[in-house]
């Protein structure tokens, strides 16, 4: 039986500082930013190619590492990294998608790339690495570029080519969302708050009540649901079929974080229904562990475990916790902490797994791909611990 005490403040202190060893001796770039391929044992098996996604989230990790630990070298590596995000600059003045050798290899601007900027400044803005204007700006370019009046909402993605493309997608709004709060919280200007919170009425509330009160990922141009889209790929990264199982828990945590800075009933119960739903059709009741997706028959489309899901659930569950007082979020938190220290935790080199079968068995060999550097368990962790309430 497992004795880790999951709902100790030390143990998720020193979690968070045994991922961070994994990155630390290997992730620095001098040239230039961090590398972001990593095998499981921390060897860097691509150096020369940069993705956004990653190059933001490490300004989040290390700017996080630096306000938790007063670490001078963790400020120093958030200037680092954000000086780099300046080498995905478009002549648009937004950022492109992937970088080679420092030259922008795909100016494809995705709105969830542009909502991870602003994560980033505002993250930065925090620790005194950018300033007030940095994260204004970044809103400014994601306001002027992809937001839709009309609909309430962002649209995805602009062609190399400069056209807007007329797939709309739930996961940038989420995560626009997400920074928003952040760029709120840091800098307390009002617009930060409205726009995330018309986002949680938007996706959590409108259009869920579309699709079985639950957050469907793809919609038209005029943001009708599109239940065909990516069908025969659901285990794509970005653009998942199905509903995903770490986002109703994710928007449930946003919820959250909202009600935590304006107590708001209606928040709390779509957060509960929505984490409810995501262990309800998500959780896997022969192997243990939260699949990637459930079809719209509310059966199991892609029952891989992938590492974002279980962070971003226990997040979530820790906050219904400590918000209702009810029982279940604290299984759920313990139980999906269990599940995950078992198998998706690697206890060898640190850090976790990106993802793993059903069964729990290993699937590839790469810890760190473009997109990982482990922002979601990180993240998950100091979520927990500043919403408190935990063991010393």
């Amino acid at each position: 039986m497992n004795t880790t005490d999951f709902v100790s403040r030390a143990f998720l202190a020193q979690h968070v500082d045994r991922t961070l060893a994994f990155y630390t001796p290997v992730a620095l770039d001098p040239q230039g930013g961090f590398f972001h391929y990593f095998l499981d044992d921390g060897t860097v098996y691509e150096r020369s190619h940069r993705h956004l996604v990653s190059a933001t989230r490490f300004v989040f990790d290390w700017a996080m590492a630096y306000h938790h630990s007063g670490q001078a070298r963790y400020l120093d590596w958030t200037r680092h990294a954000l000086a780099h995000l300046e080498t995905f600059r478009l002549p648009s003045g937004l950022y492109g998608w992937t970088v080679e050798n420092g030259q922008v290899q795909d100016a494809t601007a995705m709105a969830y790339g542009q909502a991870f900027v602003l994560l980033a400044h505002s993250h930065a803005f925090r620790v005194g690495a950018s300033s007030r204007e940095a994260v204004a700006q970044a809103y400014d370019r994601m306001e002027a570029a992809f937001f839709e009046p009309p609909y309430g909402a962002y649209a995805d993605e602009i062609t190399p080519a400069g056209v807007l493309i007329d797939y709309r997608g739930q996961n940038a709004n989420m995560h626009m969302c997400e920074a928003c709060l952040a760029a709120f919280e840091f800098t307390g200007e009002q617009r930060y708050w409205d726009r995330a919170v018309q986002l949680i009425e938007r996706f959590a509330f409108g259009l869920a009540s579309q699709s079985q009160g639950l957050v469907w990922e793809h919609y038209r141009r005029d943001w009708s649901l599109d239940w065909d889209y990516n069908r025969d790929n659901p285990g794509n990264i970005f653009k998942p079929w199905g509903f995903q199982t770490g986002h109703q828990t994710e928007w449930a945590k946003l919820l959250l974080i909202a009600h935590q800075h304006q107590p708001n009933p209606r928040w709390l119960q779509r957060a509960q229904e929505l984490h409810q739903a995501a262990y309800r059709y998500g959780w896997d009741p022969v192997h243990g562990g939260l699949v990637y997706g459930f079809d719209p028959d509310l059966r199991h489309c892609d029952t891989d475990k992938y590492f974002w899901v279980q962070a971003e659930s226990f997040a979530s569950a820790w906050r219904l916790w400590r918000a209702t007082g009810d029982q279940q979020y604290l299984d759920h938190y313990q139980q999906t902490w269990d599940w995950s220290w078992r198998h998706m935790v690697d206890h060898q080199y640190g850090a976790w797994f990106r993802i793993l079968a059903a069964d729990g068995r290993k699937l590839e060999n790469t810890k760190s791909p473009a997109g990982k550097v482990d922002y979601h368990t990180m993240g998950a962790c100091w979520d927990v611990m500043q919403v408190g309430g935990l063991r010393d």
